[in-house]
C-alpha cells in the first residue's frame, strides 16, 4: 500500500491560485490518483482524478475549468493546479490512489494527512 503526503495548501484570496502536491511512496506509476476535499461540517467530496498514464482526468462539476490535475511518475508526485479559487473551495484536501474506469474514479483508503486550503472572500 502506498503512503501519500499532501502539501501546498495555504491561505489565499478569492481569484488566486494554488498548486497542491501529493507525494507517493511505492509503485505510484501503476495507480490512478484522486483528490478529495472536506470542508468543516461536511463530508469528504471528490474533486478530481487522473489515470496512471495521465491520459485521462476526471473532475467534479464544481471545479471543471478551474482545476487541473497532472502527475510526474518519475517523481512519484501528482499535482492539483487550482485557479480562480472561490471561498467554497475552502477545506482540507486529501489525495489517494485508485483506478479510473471511464469517467469514474474508484479510490483506495490510503489517505494522507491532508493539506488545508483557505480561500477568503
Amino acid at each position: 500500500q502506498e503512503q501519500l503526503s499532501e502539501s501546498g495548501g495555504g491561505l489565499v484570496q478569492a481569484g488566486d491560485s494554488l498548486r497542491l502536491s501529493c507525494a507517493a511512496s511505492g509503485t505510484f506509476s501503476s495507480d490512478a490518483m484522486g483528490w478529495f476535499r472536506q470542508a468543516p461540517g461536511n463530508e469528504r467530496e471528490f474533486v478530481a482524478a487522473i489515470s496512471w498514464s495521465g491520459d485521462t482526468t476526471v473532475y467534479a462539476d464544481s471545479v471543471k475549468g478551474r482545476f487541473t490535475m497532472s502527475r510526474d511518475n518519475a517523481k512519484n508526485t501528482g499535482y492539483l493546479q487550482m485557479n480562480s479559487l472561490k471561498p467554497e473551495d475552502t477545506g482540507v484536501y486529501y489525495c489517494n490512489s485508485g483506478i479510473v474506469i471511464g469517467a469514474d474514479y474508484y479510490g483506495m483508503n490510503d489517505w494522507g494527512e491532508g493539506t488545508l486550503v483557505t480561500v477568503s472572500s
